[in-house]
């Protein structure tokens, strides 16, 4: 939902037994973009409140942050309201994407303009009733009182008369000021809370529908990897079975058949019928691919001058060669799988040349696409809902689940058929965050400040592309900060699929150019915080890139400022050691002290202090609050749980959390949040608080034992240099 400086228009519809929606049209593209309709705003004869939710929820609290929204513009009491979720039709209710936090910067001011345009329907609809003049009327709890002489009207009552008052245009909308906020800013428990303490079926995982079937599916081991051979005769005659078919996944390559579905009468029989299973794979060459060899080829190529130039600014050789040191360090981090709680799932129903789905998915637009495109469908004979996921973190940004099943379903008209994986095919088919090698250089004076930076950083891609999520940010801090840069490429062939995981690119990068910098800074005789205030110099924005709002000098300058405060930094209780980390991403400005104490040479997360700038206000603070802590929990349990993806033979050896261990509640730090509130948009929570965490953590380590450690994941156990 983008072009909020233009015409909002509004329209009213009757609905049976009374009640009263209001429709918002927001421009999503050019100004002469024709306009879509969201139906967001049901008013029920018994004055109850309906709101839409049209984001994907997977954990993020959307379908409670955006019906908060409207209400409070609509002047509704929180206990009028039901929040549901919608269908998914970019047509009808604009962009529905859930990823890199931009529910909240893309919906704040269009959906509390849906609220007050409603409510200045009502308004105008209980002045003409009542014949006084607007000005004079005032609303609260879903009612409009006239004070003068006493008058109280529910919105139920004027439902009929509203829907014939014309739409108030986007300039004459009135929005409410902060100070008479009554729902946006205080906590609202997660409106699906309540059904998931209970147990209720919720997720897409539970959903049930009558004669439905049951699928799971055998991939490939190798990615790329196609079927050379296959009998099928042994699954078929297994009790209980009732179809047994090979498909294209959509993955790689396109063309060939690269997996098996079985359909039978319950998930346990199709996924145990896979043992019977007779497939010869045609996948000689996806073999020679693993996660060794890529390390061998890193450690060749990194001596090599790059393949190309990302950034080059200046003459930083020049410039390292005039440095009074030069501080050189190697890095490194692993593939990661996405380790959903839920595993991919997904519901169908093929009938009559057209295709129902229930799908957990971040991005359903996206999969109605490769849907059509997969059963030769047009996108309107395609109907999406959006069940709540159990975890998303980038992984249902890609929506092969979704084709999977819709080819099932076409196989098996008029039924409809639940594809589930099973934990070993989520971790083994996943989308994994790319692996990176970096190869670093930096230059500081006599008096240790930082004067030019070089990285050689070698990836995945092909023909000078990168794959998915292996990306460089031009902006990385502290690069636009020095006049001297030079940052080169070297790509890698890969098989293996890559996606976007909780902060893409940041979660990785992070670590490297903190824990870097926190080496610089030891290099020059500082610590880290004393390096980066010298380096963000006076307050100021600079230049936007790639279309995102550029880097605030100001706003890095309070966070930092505020967890050393927080934290009384650089002090350090006895018996405890403390590393700092901060980062910029996704809008969002975080600022984190790791505090550990090491005990026998094991390492324990003791405390994490958390500065965050988000903007001006925070929507539903302990909704805030769980985005902080989880992403802090999530970064913590991707340097110290022990997760990495390897390739052995073209296949990934992970196949359950005994391998891919996620961390557990006994490792959970205690963390201490403050958010500042700053003259800014409010921006999203999902990702920013995790990148920070990683070098804390590794800077940490360094101050507790002298070991730099470059390489992820940590381990537990470390002895003192």
């Amino acid at each position: 939902m983008s072009g909020i400086d233009r015409r909002l228009v509004l329209k009213a519809a009757l609905l049976t037994g009374g009640g009263l929606t209001f429709n918002v049209s927001v421009p999503v593209a050019a100004a002469n973009t024709a306009t879509r309709l969201n139906a967001f705003i049901t008013i029920a004869p018994d004055n109850k409140v309906t709101i839409g939710g049209s984001y994907p929820e997977i954990g993020q609290g959307a379908r409670t942050m955006l019906p908060m929204l409207i209400a409070e513009e609509l002047d509704l009491d929180w206990a009028q309201v039901q929040a549901v979720p919608t269908l998914a039709d970019e047509k009808a209710f604009g962009q529905q994407i859930t990823g890199g936090s931009e529910t909240t910067p893309t919906t704040w001011l269009p959906m509390r303009k849906v609220g007050a345009a409603a409510r200045q329907q009502l308004v105008m609809a209980a002045a003409a009733t009542w014949g006084v003049d607007a000005a004079s009327l005032t609303t609260a709890a879903g009612h409009v009182s006239h004070a003068a002489s006493g008058r109280r009207i529910s919105y139920a009552a004027l439902a009929e008369a509203a829907a014939k008052q014309p739409p108030p245009t986007d300039a004459s909308i009135v929005l409410k000021k902060p100070a008479d906020f009554r729902i946006i800013g205080t906590s609202r428990t997660g409106v699906d809370t309540p059904a998931i303490i209970a147990g209720k079926p919720l997720f897409g995982i539970d959903t049930s529908l009558p004669g439905m079937a049951y699928a799971a599916i055998e991939m490939c081991p190798a990615f790329g990897g196609t079927i050379a051979k296959a009998d099928l005769a042994k699954a078929r005659a297994l009790p209980g079975v009732r179809h047994v078919l090979t498909l294209n996944t959509g993955i790689k390559p396109d063309g060939a058949d690269d997996a098996v579905a079985i359909v039978a009468d319950s998930w346990w029989t199709a996924d145990k019928a896979r043992a019977a299973l007779q497939i010869t794979w045609d996948d000689a060459a996806q073999r020679r691919h693993s996660t060794a060899g890529y390390a061998d080829a890193a450690a060749k190529l990194m001596g090599a001058k790059p393949e190309k130039d990302l950034i080059r600014t200046g003459d930083a050789a020049a410039a390292l060669a005039k440095s009074a040191k030069v501080i050189e360090a190697d890095y490194h981090y692993p593939f990661l799988a996405h380790a959903t709680l839920e595993p991919q799932n997904c519901t169908a129903l093929f009938k009559d040349g057209a295709i129902e789905i229930w799908a957990p998915t971040q991005w359903p637009e996206d999969g109605r696409g490769l849907v059509a495109k997969a059963l030769g469908l047009k996108p309107e004979a395609i109907t999406i809902h959006l069940v709540r996921a159990g975890g998303g973190f980038g992984r249902r940004l890609q929506n092969d689940y979704m084709v999977q099943v819709a080819q099932i379903a076409r196989a098996v008209p008029g039924v409809p058929v639940k594809l589930i994986n099973n934990r070993s095919d989520d971790i083994r088919h996943d989308f994994y965050r790319p692996a990176g090698w970096h190869r670093l250089k930096a230059g500081i004076d006599p008096n240790g400040k930082l004067l030019a930076m070089t990285n050689h950083f070698i990836s995945f891609g092909a023909n000078g592309k990168t794959v998915r999520a292996a990306e460089f940010n031009p902006a990385e801090f502290p690069l636009q900060l020095l006049g001297d840069v030079h940052v080169g490429q070297t790509l890698m062939a890969t098989t293996m699929p890559t996606g976007w995981l909780r902060a893409p690119t940041s979660n990785a990068m992070g670590f490297v150019f903190q824990g870097f910098l926190d080496e610089v800074a030891v290099a020059g005789g500082r610590d880290l915080p004393t390096l980066m205030r010298e380096l963000l110099g006076a307050p100021r924005a600079l230049p936007d890139m790639d279309g995102m709002p550029g880097f605030n000098t100001g706003r890095a300058r309070g966070v930092i400022d505020k967890v050393c405060a927080m934290a009384g930094w650089p002090n350090t209780p006895a018996g405890k050691s403390r590393g700092f980390g901060f980062y910029f991403s996704h809008r969002g400005y975080f600022a984190e002290i790791v505090e550990i104490s090491l005990t026998a040479g094991e390492i324990k997360v003791e405390t994490v202090f958390v500065a965050a700038d988000i903007g001006s206000q925070i929507i539903n603070p302990v909704n805030a609050r769980h985005q902080v802590e989880g992403a802090i929990i999530d970064g913590l349990g991707q340097a110290l749980a022990g997760q990495a993806i390897e390739l052995v033979d073209g296949a990934v050896t992970q196949a359950n959390f005994d391998s891919y261990p996620l961390p557990r509640i006994e490792t959970t730090p205690k963390i201490i949040l403050e958010f500042l509130v700053t003259d800014f948009p409010p921006t999203g929570l999902g990702e920013p608080s995790l990148p920070p965490v990683i070098p804390a953590l590794a800077n940490a380590i360094h101050a507790a034992t002298g070991k730099r450690l470059r390489s992820l994941p940590i381990s537990t156990s470390i002895t003192t240099a």
